[in-house]
């Protein structure tokens, strides 16, 4: 495992009134992606209630991630963490990892102060899945952090199969932790005969025998409701803006665009927390899944820099061509943000056309080294998650978090 560097603390400089300002009062430090060494930062002011920001210029042409830190954290992320996880030894919690993302399972694990449990997770030759918990569960509260990211089906099987290993294992309490929700798409009928899978899903990882989930942006909040057992939904909304506070962008220039009717939820929240930053939206006519045609722009972005706002970028279709809209409309710059990077073929190849100012994603979803572009930028959410974690563990307020 590479060596982690802990950062030195940050130091205070008054920002400037001209810049739009985020809700959450947070500072940071980077990590680069693929290793756990702290990289050379440069200060840059950020408008953040008078915080300066470390942000680190990117690594072998590669995005650094911003991941929070002990001594930088504000009240927006407070806990009980340090005295609680003093006693590593004789914790009743214990987090374990599938092998869909074990980098932010690792950085989840070292902000909560602990390891990640032990398990053996192979393949037999005709694609079975094997579990087998290498330390004892009992009575333990059990964390299993398991995005259903592609390849989706093998995924969710890993999921459900560690869950009965935990549950047979006499767990006290099993939780789901998954990032990214796949089949979340598919919650409703829009059409005669078709399946809600997310329903199905749900049902699944219930009677697998899970006690709670915690999910993160899920696709549409009608999906806690698929669950008969307590889902705490993660916003991960404060990570984006608060790396959007760095940036030196006047508010009036500001506009959040939706880039879909469905959307405009996701996107006024988003614009509210830049000081009620104008809202446009594309309208757009789907025929076919992962086929998008942009059909009309509702607001004024010209002259302005656009925030488009999604939950998840697939094959990128829908966002290209509403950033294609955005600049026909006159358009200064546009800035592409979602939680979920699913990079389906031809999304790299779609973002990377030079429509995009900045595409800016976070790691809920491992993303290849191939998919690697110069506008791209990833944040963790590892902290936001851990800080989660352990209010559920304590019995405290989730919601308080992002209040």
């Amino acid at each position: 495992m590479a060596a982690l560097v802990l950062p030195s603390t940050t130091s205070c400089s008054t920002s400037s009134s001209s810049t739009f300002r985020s809700s959450s009062a947070i500072s940071r430090c980077s990590l680069s992606p693929r290793s756990f060494v702290l990289t050379e930062s440069r200060p840059r002011t950020c408008p953040l209630n008078g915080v300066r920001c470390e942000l680190s210029e990117s690594l072998n042409g590669k995005p650094c991630v911003p991941i929070l830190n002990d001594g930088m954290l504000s009240k927006f992320l407070q806990s009980r963490r340090l005295e609680n996880s003093v006693n590593k030894v004789n914790t009743r919690l214990k987090i374990f990892s599938g092998t869909a993302n074990p980098t932010l399972s690792q950085e989840i694990a070292w902000y909560m102060g602990l390891n990640l449990g032990e398990i053996n997770i192979k393949r037999f030759a005709d694609g079975e899945i094997y579990v087998q918990l290498q330390e004892s569960v009992r009575g333990c509260d059990v964390y299993l952090v398991q995005p259903t990211c592609p390849p989706a089906n093998e995924n969710l099987m890993e999921l459900l199969v560690m869950i009965d290993a935990c549950r047979r294992a006499s767990a006290k309490n099993i939780t789901a932790v998954i990032p990214y929700f796949g089949y979340a798409r598919a919650d409703r009928k829009t059409q005669g005969r078709e399946s809600i899978a997310a329903k199905l899903v749900a049902n699944l990882i219930t009677e697998a025998g899970a006690d709670r989930v915690l999910a993160c942006d899920l696709h549409s909040g009608q999906s806690m409701g698929y669950f008969d057992i307590p889902v705490d939904h993660v916003y991960c909304q404060p990570v984006i803006l608060d790396y959007l506070a760095s940036k030196t962008i006047c508010f009036n220039d500001l506009v959040v665009v939706s880039p879909d009717v469905g959307g405009v939820a996701r996107a006024r929240a988003f614009a509210k927390k830049l000081s009620d930053a104008p809202l446009a939206i594309v309208d757009k006519r789907r025929h076919g899944h992962n086929v998008a045609e942009v059909m009309n722009l509702i607001g004024d972005v010209k002259g302005k820099v656009a925030v488009m706002v999604d939950d998840m970028i697939d094959t990128a279709g829908t966002i290209t061509k509403g950033a294609a809209l955005l600049h026909e409309e006159g358009a200064r710059e546009v800035y592409a943000c979602s939680t979920h990077a699913v990079f389906s073929p031809p999304a790299i190849e779609r973002l990377s056309s030079g429509l995009f100012q900045e595409v800016i994603v976070t790691n809920t979803i491992p993303i290849m080294d191939k998919n690697y572009f110069p506008q791209l930028t990833v944040l963790s959410v590892a902290n936001l998650m851990g800080e989660t974690i352990w209010r559920v563990h304590d019995d405290c307020s989730v919601s308080s978090i992002f209040q």
